[in-house]
């Protein structure tokens, strides 16, 4: 396996990756799209930082790629789109930076308050203007934050720290957490405008936050407001920054991140009057944020190419750790009965039904939702994981529906799907814990059973009369092939079903025979992935 590392990246990565058995690691400087499509082509798992554009032609191209890590928190260098289509995991390190990034943005502030680099340039030049640098100090001042995550959460504890007022607005947190910090939480842009002496952004940049802060919203703010951003370029309008600050609107603007990276001298705010202080995307550059971040994605670019998980997959919310660590248990159990679901049912699916009883009727399952539908396309569909499955079903127009139900009979818990076809043709299978750490398949359509999911399966319904199974086994011997486990059920009728867990693949010759037996019905073999 090949890791390519490109971008300044601490050289602890390095030395992480290749601690990996079997694993070779380029590291290799900056390049342009065109010639990082010809390289990708070698390699199992990319590293980048900021500078390295992961666009879709780059995906395209990619033959071998698995994982793509950011060393930092955003990924909107990466193509997540086209990676997820792809069936690429995309990584980042969103705690590593957190200190970094909320003390520069804090250092901004003061310096702007404190007209610092002006005072610095003036002084280094040999004058003693100490009227004309005269701040403002930030106690009991209101400071807004937009986006109250790790990073917004540590600027607001220090802000709090300094004297200030501190509110928030922020659609994906509660009041309560809010509060909880010692902050006011304001549930509207409109009422929270115009009670912010500074205000700090810290979201991603998206079709929702890009321009968030623009000539309208500027004008709704405070007289005189003063506004930093150590987030992403493009979250404020820096044409309507400029304007502004000539207007006094705003009286001073701390960016660390721009629109035109690298090329500043793009920005409206080069060379323009006021207030103005500028860094060149500093927010994480410092030695142990950048130590951090190359320890963290280096460790899950590892874990995953020697069969492990990731601990911050962005474009796999299902699989956070959170989420995972309730149900882990049964997600192998989940991706099987997936498998043999579809097996069974053949083509033409329209529908998935999942049902959680027990235990998991109180816990997140769409973790669980992921590595069922992993199993049904796995068994059709090449190339298929963890990351692209659930797009796969979107793509497909296949409506997935999962009930929970407290009651579990005698299981611990249980999980069940029943796939549904278009000419209305239904597979079920059920999987279930039947004591801690002990997973069978408990049910298969009318049948219930228990047997362990193997790699090889045969499921042979046949007419319940005399030597039966003696006539399978007899087949199945004669092509070599043996016999690890078996287990045969009955229904009402009569009717029973064989399950045999075989050491190696059975094949059309094997299973035509099976099928020739007086009695046997239309016998299935199940493939599963080791």
């Amino acid at each position: 396996m090949k890791v390519l590392v490109t971008d300044k990246i601490n050289d602890i990565a390095k030395q992480i990756l290749k601690e990996g058995e079997g694993i070779e690691v380029d590291l290799l400087p900056t390049m342009p799209e065109d010639e990082l499509c010809e390289k990708i082509k070698e390699y199992d798992a990319l590293m980048v930082r900021s500078q390295t554009k992961v666009t879709k032609k780059i995906f395209e191209a990619a033959q071998n790629l698995k994982i793509v890590g950011r060393a930092g928190v955003g990924v909107d260098n990466i193509d997540l789109d086209a990676a997820t289509k792809k069936g690429v995991i995309v990584v980042n390190s969103p705690d590593g930076n957190t200190n970094a990034a909320a003390e520069h943005t804090l250092a901004l502030m003061l310096s702007m308050s404190r007209n610092i680099p002006a005072a610095v340039k003036s002084t280094k030049e040999g004058l003693w203007e100490r009227s004309k640098f005269t701040g403002v100090e930030v106690f009991g001042k209101t400071l807004g934050v937009i986006g109250i995550g790790k990073i917004g959460t540590h600027v607001a504890q220090v802000a709090l720290a300094l004297g200030m007022r501190v509110v928030v607005c922020d659609p994906y947190t509660t009041k309560e957490a809010v509060e909880a910090l010692g902050c006011e939480y304001i549930d509207s842009y409109d009422k929270f405008w115009g009670q912010c002496d500074y205000i700090t952004v810290h979201v991603p940049k998206t079709k929702e936050t890009t321009h968030m802060i623009n000539k309208d919203t500027i004008a709704k703010m405070k007289k005189g407001v003063k506004l930093i951003n150590c987030a992403r370029g493009g979250v404020m309008d820096e044409a309507a920054l400029k304007d502004a600050l000539a207007s006094g609107q705003v009286s001073a603007v701390a960016l660390d991140v721009y629109e035109t990276e690298p090329d500043v001298k793009a920005s409206p705010l080069f060379g323009a009057e006021g207030n103005i202080v500028m860094t060149p995307h500093l927010g994480a550059s410092t030695s142990e944020a950048q130590l951090n971040v190359a320890i963290d994605v280096a460790n899950q670019i590892k874990a995953v190419l020697t069969g492990g998980s990731a601990s911050s997959a962005v474009n796999i919310p299902s699989l956070k750790p959170s989420k995972l660590e309730p149900v882990k248990d049964y997600m192998q159990l989940a991706e099987n009965i997936g498998g043999i679901a579809m097996q069974i049912l053949g083509a033409n699916l329209s529908e998935i039904e999942i049902t959680a009883k027990g235990s998991l009727a109180n816990v997140d399952v769409s973790p669980l939702e992921t590595a069922i539908l992993k199993g049904v396309f796995a068994s059709f569909t090449d190339n298929v994981n963890f990351v692209n499955a659930p797009i796969l079903a979107k793509e497909k127009g296949i409506n997935v529906t999962i009930s929970k139900s407290a009651t579990s009979g005698d299981f611990i818990g249980s999980i069940s799907v029943k796939l549904i076809s278009t000419n209305g043709n239904s597979a079920i299978v059920k999987g279930a814990m039947i004591a801690e750490g002990v997973q069978r398949v408990v049910q298969i359509n009318n049948y219930v059973t228990s047997i362990e999911p193997q790699e090889n399966m045969l499921l042979i319904p046949h007419e319940n009369k005399p030597s039966m199974i003696a006539k399978v086994a007899t087949v199945i011997g004669e092509a070599g092939i043996n016999i690890n486990d078996m287990h045969v059920v009955q229904k009402q009728n009569d009717d029973s079903l064989m399950i045999i867990n075989t050491n190696t693949e059975v094949n059309e010759e094997v299973l035509s025979k099976i099928n020739s037996i007086d009695g046997v019905k239309t016998s299935k073999y199940i493939s599963l992935i080791a």
